[in-house]
């Protein structure tokens, strides 16, 4: 009798190998890249960024000529100088920075899909289906560099990271520079991370790095050994546990409940604006430009603080790169009802303005801050029985009309007369974290 022949089972499919979840790009030396685009001349040349050339001042950013050197972002005028003396000092131009930003975006978004915009150097996109394979992630971030240049500006480099999740592919980003290109697949990523010390990962600093090495805890491996109770329990709060997740690859992102904690603008006098009466209408203008943000993000102030500091025997202080210490000047703070509204908020500064000290050794203010904290959702804004007595909903409807127009229009379009005199002081900035709306 004939036997018959089973066929074999068909081959599994090969596998495809590690897979990426995100792209994440970070532009490469980004203010002094955009002056060095914009103005050819300055090409292969040591440029920092600051926003006047004081020798007081410092850099806002450097290019990789200069970095090369020993100048970097913090570095004063100053001590730049001294370390090139051909350095090319170039005052911010942020109008140009967020253009060249947009162009950046749809650069990026002729390759992919942007998802979600970090600060204005950095952003995120997220991959799915055949993007995720590594080898097709590693091709899709040449080809996001590459865009770049031919459709930003041939002068712009950028450092793309590739990993499973958001925090780890910037991780990624910043492990290459300039011209990067790194990937922490999952098969590779503890032997990656425990190459790193902790101040490598983003959102720790010298002062997380202290209170965590006080604890035991001093390199990245000790870190990766911990247990998610350990990890939480080290860092005091849900901070650690999400860590914990993040460096296994874990892929999720922030609750959409978090939100800014405080708001702040600070700035340094010019000259002209070293008085009481100068340093009063800056404050004023940082707080109108903080204000407009915080109702913009739909957030409420339960505090307010203001920083002063003062030139003592014609010297400026100089422990901090951007802004003295508390020890080195005066500060104050008042609890408020939760408020939008400008004129409450400018009665609350003019209580503390009015401790502020006046005897002779405090009567050339060069610097000035202004906080707003304990800041609220609108979603967990407790409203007053009073709101509706004493004015506060007219005021929020009246701040915001002003908004409308000074968004339109321009920053000082409306603004209190207690102002007038700083104009043109404190203009509007770029931070590293943050795309702000040009007035």
């Amino acid at each position: 009798m004939a036997t018959a022949t089973i066929p074999a089972p068909p081959a599994p499919p090969a596998s495809p190998g590690p897979a990426v979840n995100w792209l994440f790009v970070d532009l490469n030396s980004y203010f002094a890249s955009v002056e060095q685009e914009d103005r050819p001349e300055l090409r292969n040349r040591p440029v920092a960024v600051v926003p006047m050339v004081t020798d007081t001042t410092v850099c806002l950013a450097a290019s990789y000529e200069a970095k090369a050197l020993g100048i970097k972002t913090g570095t004063t005028v100053r001590d730049a100088r001294n370390l090139c003396p051909e350095i090319i000092f170039v005052e911010a131009r942020h109008q140009l920075y967020v253009e060249y930003h947009h162009r950046i975006i749809a650069a990026v978004e002729s390759v992919l899909p942007v998802s979600a915009v970090l600060s204005i150097d950095e952003m995120a996109c997220r991959l799915i289906g055949r993007e995720r394979p590594l080898l097709s992630a590693m091709a899709l971030g040449l080809k996001v560099k590459q865009a770049i240049r031919d459709l930003a500006g041939s002068s712009l480099r950028c450092s793309v990271g590739l990993a499973p999740n958001r925090y780890l592919a910037k991780i990624a980003s910043d492990m290459e520079k300039p011209d990067g290109l790194v990937a922490l697949p999952p098969d590779i990523l503890h032997d990656a991370l425990s190459t790193l010390t902790l101040r490598d990962l983003p959102g720790i600093g010298a002062r997380t790095e202290k209170r965590l090495n006080d604890k035991g805890l001093t390199s990245m491996a000790q870190f990766l050994s911990l247990d998610r109770d350990e990890a939480a329990s080290l860092w005091g709060s849900v901070w650690g546990e999400r860590l914990w997740h993040w460096l296994r690859g874990e892929d999720f992102e922030m609750a959409e409940t978090e939100h800014s904690k405080s708001l702040s603008h600070q700035h340094v006098l010019a000259p002209e604006l070293r008085t009481h009466d100068g340093a009063w209408a800056v404050a004023h203008k940082l707080l109108h430009k903080a204000a407009m943000r915080m109702r913009k993000e739909g957030l409420w102030a339960s505090r307010i603080s203001v920083s002063l500091a003062f030139v003592q025997d014609g010297k400026m202080p100089r422990s901090s790169t951007f802004g003295p210490t508390r020890s080195e000047g005066w500060s104050a703070d008042l609890r408020i009802t939760e408020c939008q509204d400008n004129p409450t908020l400018i009665h609350a500064l003019a209580k503390l303005w009015a401790t502020r000290p006046t005897d002779p050794k405090h009567q050339q203010p060069f610097f000035v801050s202004v906080v707003l904290g304990d800041l609220v959702p609108d979603a967990l804004h407790t409203l007053t029985l009073f709101d509706s007595e004493d004015g506060g909903t007219q005021r929020n409807r009246l701040a915001h009309t002003m908004d409308t127009l000074n968004h339109k229009y321009g920053l000082s379009t409306l603004a209190p007369a207690s102002m007038l005199t700083a104009l043109k002081s404190a203009p509007t900035r770029i931070s590293f974290h943050t795309v702000p709306d040009l007035f």
